[in-house]
Parts: C-alpha cells; structure tokens; sequence
C-alpha cells in the first residue's frame, strides 16, 4: 500500500490517467464552494481516487497470482510453499481492497461510490470468466468472436479506468457529458492498451517467445472469423509437430507446443487477423483522441493523447 501511496514510485498508468484527465477538464464552474482544496488543477478527492483506482487494480494483480495445486508438479516446488503463498496472496489482495473500499467511502460521495463498486463487480465477473476458460481442458472449442472478446475485455481490463474517470468528473461536479466523455476515453484507450499489448507477439521483429502467443488473443480471434471457427480448428489441431529447441511434444497438447505454437503464429500473421487487430486498437484510439476533443487545450491534455499514440503506433 506504501508503494502505491508513495508519490516517487506512483507510475502505475491507472491512477496516472485519472489525474491527468482530472487537470484536463479543470475545476467545474456549477461549483465553486471548494476551489480552494485544489492543487496544481486537481481536486484531493480526484487524488484520493486516483490512489483507490490503483490500489484496487494492484489488488486483483495479487489475486491472479494466486497458483491453482491441483495443476502443480514435483518439480515445480514443495506443494506447502505453494499454500503458503496462495494464502499471502489471499490476504494480501483482501488488505488492498478493504483500504480501497474504506477510502472510498471516505470521499462522501453515492454515486462514486456507485461506480467504483460497479467497477469491482465487472473485474470480478472478467476475471472468474478468464479463469474459467483457461481450467477447461478444450477451452479452443469456445466459439467467441470479437463483439464477445471485447465485452470480456471491457469487463477485465477497460471498466475500472472507463469508471474512475467518469467519477473523477462526478467528484469535481462536471457535466453529464463532460462525465460521459471521461468514461469513453478511459474505455477506449484502455482497449487501445489491451490490442496493443495482443499483438507484440505477432508484430515485433524479433521475438523468441512464441509460448507468449495466446489463442484468445483478439488477433487469433479475428484470424478465427475469417478462416471460419471449424478451418481454424482443424488448422490447430492437424498442425504438425517440427521438433525443434527446448520442444515439449509429448508433455503438452498440440495447441501449447513450442514448435506447433510457433506455426500457428505464422499462419495468423500471413492472414488477416494481425492487420484486422492493428485496425481496431486504431479505431478505439480514434474514439478516445475524439472523447478528449470536449476538453479544453492543455498539457494534461496532449498527455492523454500521446498515451493514445503510443498504444496505436506500429513498426
């Protein structure tokens, strides 16, 4: 929590976009009874919020570290250093969000309170759908498209920024439309963020990590509707085995093969998955550049849009 709180260590992009959109959009002309509890163009509440913003996403981090044992091996470590772990992870991630709830309720506010709630339920309902799937032993069988991809996505990685922004101009008394444009920048760009980080993989020149890849990436996804879902299964599935460095064959299903896996990456690159995914994080990134058009000329504002830049730029 001290990390978190720290002001000298306090990078994390969550809680760093909440304050500059926060400066951005300036102290709101419906109120005026507290201009003085403002510092540098923002509020300590926007402040406040941008902590309670990274102090949950920094709680569910924790959380997904959590290792499940019924899938550990002899060789990965004593099982009671693996339990002792998951519990830390447990609590640890329970103290984060306990703080963050308690500084919430600490702003006075229903309708922040409201939304930041709402926030927490959606990463919940994300990420138990994420873990659900990826237990399944033939979780490629799901047949997902990109209108389904990115309603998970939202609800996993875009809902708590999208919602932090939109309080963050509930709590300085802006507009509903001000708010409104808030929550389409933080959705958006964090979108951006999730495509972007999507197609590494497939778009760096050099990459020795193929087992990076992932199957339920939205470039897969996108590569899966264009060959149709039983062509893209019957690729996976009949992809041939090339032994080659550090190749696990007979230890994994042939969807997590290094050599396999590593295929699979150049079909998806050759079709029209990778360029089709590079359009939409363009596309989520134009509608986020829009949103910011509502605010009023300013660095904080020329900051969010170089992070949109820098989420949509490709070699």
């Amino acid at each position: 929590r001290g990390f978190v709180y720290d002001s000298r260590n306090n990078l994390q992009m969550r809680g760093l976009v909440v304050l500059l959109i926060s400066k951005a959009a300036g102290p709101s002309t419906a109120e005026l009874s507290f201009q003085h509890d403002m510092v540098s163009g923002i509020y300590s509440s926007q402040r406040s919020l941008a902590e309670i913003t990274e102090l949950i996403h920094t709680a569910f981090l924790v959380h997904r570290g959590i290792v499940n044992i019924g899938e550990l091996k002899s060789c990965d470590g004593p099982l009671k250093d693996m339990q002792f772990g998951n519990k830390m992870a447990v609590l640890s991630g329970d103290f984060l969000l306990a703080n963050a709830c308690t500084s919430l309720a600490q702003l006075q506010n229903t309708k922040v309170v409201e939304l930041i709630s709402s926030a927490i339920g959606d990463l919940v309902q994300g990420i138990y759908y994420e873990n659900s799937k990826s237990s399944e032993e033939n979780c490629l069988t799901d047949d997902i498209g990109i209108s389904r991809w990115k309603e998970q996505v939202f609800l996993s990685h875009s809902a708590l920024l999208a919602k932090s922004c939109q309080a963050a101009m509930e709590l300085a008394k802006h507009s509903t439309e001000i708010q409104d444009m808030a929550f389409q920048y933080g959705k958006h760009m964090s979108m951006s963020h999730k495509l972007h980080s999507d197609l590494q993989p497939f778009v760096k020149e050099t990459s020795s990590d193929t087992m990076a890849f992932s199957l339920n990436s939205a470039p897969a996804i996108l590569h899966q509707e264009f060959r149709g879902r039983e062509a893209w299964l019957k690729q996976i599935r009949e992809k041939p085995c090339v032994p080659r460095d550090n190749c696990a064959r007979l230890k994994h299903p042939p969807h997590r093969c290094a050599c396999v896996s590593q295929q699979l990456q150049e079909a998806i690159k050759a079709g029209k998955g990778v360029t089709s995914a590079i359009d939409l994080c363009r596309g989520h990134g134009n509608r986020a550049l829009a949103a910011l058009e509502r605010f009023p000329p300013s660095e904080a504002r020329d900051a969010l849009a170089n992070i949109v830049y820098a989420v949509t730029r490709f070699p």
